[in-house]
């Protein structure tokens, strides 16, 4: 496979030249149109050179190979804006035409709306979503299709700040172009042979970071999965009859983790039959952290009850606030009362890449499980989460085998200690692993830690621009990538900060989103929290981000709501 990037006239062009089927083709994309091979029309072979000569890379044709086939869908991505915006490094140029992937450039991208905001009932008339007996003309199609990239989220524009994702690792989305087209099953080596072994390496890898010596994991979708692994696990391994006993004849069983913590938790509670009642919230301190004698106390509490505690689940980096439980004193207690420890890393897992940050998670090693995520920070593309143990006996394979005779034979003609696929709640598994892996290598550690550190340094950036601009108060100071502060209108500033000034202030954040999301120019998350009022948190993720959309930020919000 080769990657190149082409810029003909105002166009940003990257060509990839796939060689997995049995003829190569190619994939192209850029800002105005979309290029996608759906299919190897025998046609097309014939029909192509008359293609080409109509296509503005005609003159590259000398780089397809003589069997390439090119399928041409012009798919509107954006909207032109009549405006040009940086927006950081992609891939190198050290021709007017072509050149080979190496090193970052700064090219000019459209300025397009994040979002074409339409309510729900006016979006169902424009999609046209009805199914019908008949199929729908080709051109048709591309209006579909025009229609969905239109109306979408742009989440890869530099100002999307509204989630814990966001940006495009352009490694990845071939990575993904890549699997889509194979169709894989990641479960036995006979079907998935090069999945698995990939999987296999970037487990290995992960856990080397983590500070564990050896280890096992698995791929799966979402980090609420993956805290869903972890208590089943904890609980198994705790009363290893329940898999075939279920639970009749079990003591009351009861987990603990912080207020902060992910609302998957509840759910998965709920999910495994232990009940909501039976999670157990740590008091958390100012800035969001677990209290470890707050803990030590309700272990305490729970066996004088009669409760059986098995499980403590601290936090790395917390959805709202982004912080870090202190994770060595929260081992203290797991060991002085045999707990297991599993430490939901989803978001603030990545800092691990980073040798200056990675003391976030001091003491992270001491975890029985680890849940991380590198569609987050790392910018592995949606979905790319990886459940983590440090258990290396097959206890992960012993509590979630089936052994499904049709798929894990034991006579097989190879090793079968790579068929992997029982170790998971899932029979048909994507291989997420593969575009984290894809990214890596391009990247290498050195490029994943600059990305890491990169955004944390624009963090700092805005929360000194923050302190410096009127009608910007900061919750309090981060220690990640989250951002929370409040905007004060004009027409609040001289008001006492008491019931009244809080109750407008909570009207505040809502409002501004909704002129943001109607105008298109920007995407920024708010919520009350702990007692208090509606407030924004921003969050930096993608390498393209830039300190001139830091401030344009701040300056679109004093915009939006300088009037309220």
């Amino acid at each position: 496979m080769s990657i190149h990037s082409v810029m003909p006239s105002n166009h940003l062009v990257f060509v990839a030249l796939f060689s997995f089927c049995p003829q190569p083709f190619t994939v192209l994309f850029c800002p105005t149109w979309m290029s996608v091979l759906s299919g190897l029309l025998p046609k097309l072979k014939t029909e192509s050179p008359a293609l080409l000569q109509q296509h503005p890379l005609y003159q590259m044709s000398e780089l397809w190979p003589q069997e390439t086939v090119l399928a041409c869908l012009h798919l509107s991505l954006f909207h032109w804006s009549g405006s040009f915006t940086r927006v950081g490094p992609v891939f190198p140029t050290s021709s007017p035409h072509l050149a080979p992937v190496s090193a970052p450039v700064t090219v000019l991208w459209p300025n397009p709306q994040v979002c074409e905001w339409r309510p729900p009932e006016e979006l169902k008339r424009l999609l046209d979503l009805e199914l019908r007996d008949a199929g729908e003309p080709h051109h048709r199609l591309l209006q579909r299709c025009q229609d969905v990239i239109r109306y979408s989220v742009k989440t890869n524009h530099p100002r999307f700040f509204n989630q814990l994702y966001a940006g495009l690792d352009y490694y990845s989305l071939v990575a993904r172009f890549m699997t889509e087209a194979l169709n894989p099953s990641v479960y036995t080596y006979e079907v998935s042979p090069v999945f698995l072994l990939v999987e296999e390496a970037v487990l290995k890898k992960m856990i080397e970071f983590i500070g564990w010596k050896e280890g096992d994991g698995i791929f799966n979708p979402g980090g609420s999965v993956s805290n869903m692994y972890a208590m089943n696990l904890a609980r198994y391994k705790y009363c290893p009859d329940i898999k075939e006993k279920g639970l009749s004849g079990l003591p009351r069983l009861i987990l603990f983790t912080s207020a902060e913590c992910h609302y998957s938790m509840k759910k998965s509670a709920s999910f495994l039959g232990i009940g909501t009642e039976n999670v157990c919230f740590v008091e958390t301190d100012g800035r969001g952290k677990m209290i470890p004698e707050e803990l030590e106390k309700r272990v305490q509490k729970a066996k004088k009850e009669g409760a059986a505690p098995f499980l403590v689940c601290a936090t790395s980096g917390t959805t709202v606030l982004g912080a870090f439980d202190p994770l060595d004193e929260i081992a203290d207690i797991c060991e002085r009362h045999g707990l297991w420890l599993h430490v939901d890393a989803s978001w603030g897992g990545s800092a691990l890449m980073s040798r200056k940050h990675r003391r976030l998670l001091q003491g992270i090693h001491r975890a029985d499980s680890v849940a991380w995520n590198p569609h987050k920070m790392l910018m592995a593309g949606i979905q790319c989460c990886a459940f983590l143990v440090k258990d290396k006996s097959d206890l992960l394979k012993r509590c979630y085998s089936a052994n499904a005779s049709y798929l894990f034979q034991q006579d097989k003609f190879y090793d079968v200690s790579y068929d992997t696929g029982d170790k998971s709640i899932q029979c048909s598994r994507r291989p997420d692993a593969f575009k984290f892996w894809l990214a890596w290598k391009a990247l290498g550690t050195l490029g994943l830690e600059e990305r890491v550190n990169r955004a944390l340094a624009l963090s700092r950036y805005l929360v000194e621009e923050i302190k410096k601009r009127e009608g910007f108060k900061l919750l309090m100071e981060p220690e990640y990538a989250n951002i929370c502060f409040w905007y004060i209108p004009p027409s609040l500033r001289q008001i006492e900060e008491g019931p009244e000034f809080w109750a407008k202030l909570h009207l505040v954040a809502p409002a501004i989103k909704e002129r943001m999301m109607k105008k298109g120019s920007l995407m920024l998350g708010y919520q009350p929290h702990q007692g208090k009022v509606n407030f924004f948190r921003q969050v930096v993720i993608s390498p393209q981000v830039s300190r001139e959309d830091m401030d344009f930020l701040l300056d679109e919000i004093d915009l939006l709501g300088k009037d309220m």
